[in-house]
């Protein structure tokens, strides 16, 4: 059993040998796609600007080019971006060396944090007011569909300085609206009658508990939306942490141009299913003339589009999206959506069947100027990506037609990928080059190397034969270190990572001192040398483990309540513990009973 798990450790520990390749990530943006005719270009170029190329990958509709070093890496992204041109995200990074034999078995290398792998770092900030702000719009809507369900009689809903203020024209329907949308929203809403005169007037304003709930939600959507937009462009092993109520921090190791990480991370955006107004003439919108419930956004193939004011539904509904082809293969693409888009959508488009839709794309870029509380005042850009006729009464699965292939594949990932229920803005960013992350590894492995030298020189003189069985014991414990954080898919290793396991070498020999030396006690007592050994590994095995659990408990706590470092530092010491508990008790009890069990000995090397 023991020689198994040793065995399993050092297998999934070996990819850590053949290192890392300097590779070019090329990644399709907007409407473009990287195929097989990609992979032919990328080659004929690379060789004949004279840079060899190692192995080139192309998988998941992504493409990796590895290369020989540093250098030719800058070389081929440089003449790969102005080849492939904007459509197209080129990055550097760092791919495995792995045998293909050994990816097949599933072995591969430990994940390296920013710390030792270089990168971008991103600290980015929730609009909350947006938020705030689009969920007043949605429950504009909700007033109205729900007073028409309800068949309640109302003059206008709409947003004021005191809040949402719905108007009747007598005070019986005021009274009956009140009563009912305090049932409908009785924890979300507090209404108010602001009734003067012949004016009748309900207003709503939101409560504290669900404009906390509304704040938590935004930043939660938002992360698990940049977790996904990160995962669909294929960079390795993202970092995406909350920090306080209103920020996130994202980190990709490897990434080292911040104008691409940008890119990655794709715009602030959002989705909007809206109405396209039909009755509205095209030239007078053109100049201006529209009616106050509908407005004009530019479409993104060229000319304008009078869509309705009130939103259908928006994005942050949408649980997946996949383009695929019709009967007549012509491109579409499939949307699915959670069970409260599903019953929303139903409700809107069962009176509008053979009319347009319209998607409307928003996105908010950083205009370069400070608001007065030093935030950064966003640029709102809106256009209509798409147009489509609603064929049926839509639920919670429906297509989007009237797209070309290389539009349907663009709007597919946009959507799958998830809308951000709020902007976002980066308000610090920091990239550390693969120089110093590369430092920051030779440093932690030359200080693993002589700690663990002077542990094993102090074992072999002090111990003598024993010595020697505690120093396979710890070099056994240093390997499966390595291949239990190869094995675990979420583990980072980081610079206090490294700490970690110098400090488990450290804490790894303890539990032999303790066997050894009560072992020397029992000879000294007189006892035998095979009563000796017993006693030895039976009595000091209440005191390592206590000493071991407490740690082990320390460190899971860390590990609950960190973030970043602090989480790497803990899961290697967790992991460090419980190997090194198994190799200096059960590992070398193995060897002792080997070597001396059963055995009429007079004497021990101890």
């Amino acid at each position: 059993m023991v020689m198994l798990v040793i065995a399993i450790g050092a297998f999934y520990a070996t990819p850590n040998l053949f290192g890392e390749d300097h590779a070019v990530q090329v990644v399709a943006t907007r409407g473009a796609e990287v195929t097989t005719s990609t992979l032919s270009t990328v080659n004929g170029l690379l060789e004949s600007k004279g840079i060899a190329v190692k192995r080139s990958e192309l998988e998941d509709g992504q493409l990796l080019v590895r290369v020989q070093n540093s250098e030719q890496q800058l070389l081929a992204k440089e003449a790969i971006a102005d080849s492939l041109g904007d459509k197209y995200t080129v990055a550097l990074n760092l791919a495995p060396a792995t045998p293909e034999w050994l990816e097949a078995l599933g072995g591969s290398p430990m994940k390296f944090g920013l710390d030792l792998r270089g990168g971008v770092h991103f600290l980015m900030e929730v609009d909350m007011g947006e938020a705030i702000r689009k969920m007043e719009e949605a429950k504009i809507a909700d007033f109205r569909s729900q007073l028409r369900e309800e068949k309640i009689r109302y003059a206008g809903v709409r947003k004021t300085a005191k809040g949402l203020e719905i108007k009747f024209r007598d005070a019986e329907n005021l009274a009956k609206a009140e009563r009912f949308l305090k049932s409908r929203n009785n924890n979300e809403m507090v209404f108010n009658d602001g009734s003067s005169g012949e004016n009748f007037a309900l207003y709503a304003t939101m409560s504290d508990s669900y404009l906390s709930q509304i704040k938590e939600e935004a930043l939660q959507q938002n992360m698990t939306t940049i977790r996904n937009r990160v995962n669909e462009l294929g960079v390795a092993e993202p970092v995406v942490q909350r920090q306080g109520a209103e920020r996130i921090i994202v980190e990709l190791p490897g990434v080292q141009d911040t104008a691409r990480a940008k890119e990655i991370l794709g715009a602030t955006a959002s989705i909007e299913f809206r109405m396209v107004d039909q009755n509205t003439d095209q030239s007078a919108a053109a100049n201006g003339r529209v009616p106050a419930t509908s407005e004009v956004f530019p479409r993104r193939s060229g000319g304008i589009a009078v869509l309705k004011k009130e939103v259908m539904l928006t994005g942050d509904h949408i649980t997946g999206a996949q383009p695929s082809f019709d009967e007549y293969s012509r491109p579409q693409v499939s949307i699915n959506l959670d069970a409260k888009g599903g019953n929303i959508f139903s409700n809107v488009t069962k009176d509008n069947i053979g009319n347009p839709m319209a998607t409307l794309f928003i996105e908010y870029k950083d205009s370069g100027i400070r608001n007065p509380d030093g935030s950064v005042k966003m640029t709102k850009i809106e256009e209509v990506i798409s147009v489509a006729t609603i064929q049926a009464r839509l639920g919670r699965n429906f297509v989007i037609n009237g797209l070309d292939h290389s539009e349907a594949q663009s709007l597919a990932l946009l959507l799958r990928a998830g809308a951000l229920i709020a902007p976002v803005t980066i308000v610090e960013e920091r990239t550390i080059g693969p120089s110093l992350g590369a430092q920051n590894v030779e440093n932690g492995i030359q200080a693993m190397i002589w700690g663990l030298a002077v542990v094993l020189v102090f074992m072999l003189i002090y111990y003598r034969a024993f010595g020697v069985i505690a120093n396979l014991a710890l070099t056994a414990n240093l390997v499966m270190v390595v291949g239990v954080m190869s094995m675990i898919p979420g583990a980072v290793l980081t610079l206090p990572g490294i700490a970690g396991m110098v400090l488990t070498v450290g804490m790894a020999v303890d539990g032999n001192v303790l066997i050894y030396e009560r072992i020397r006690e029992e000879l000294l007592a007189g006892r035998s040398v095979q009563q000796a050994i017993h006693e030895g590994y039976a009595n000091a095995f209440s005191t390592i483990a206590d000493a071991n659990i407490t740690t082990f408990m320390t460190a899971l706590i860390l590990f609950a309540v960190g973030t970043g470092a602090v989480k790497g530092f803990a899961i290697t010491l967790m992991i460090g513990i419980a190997t090194s508990m198994f190799t200096s008790i059960v590992g070398t009890r193995v060897i002792v009973n080997l070597m001396w069990g059963g055995k009429r000995v007079k004497k021990l090397s101890i």
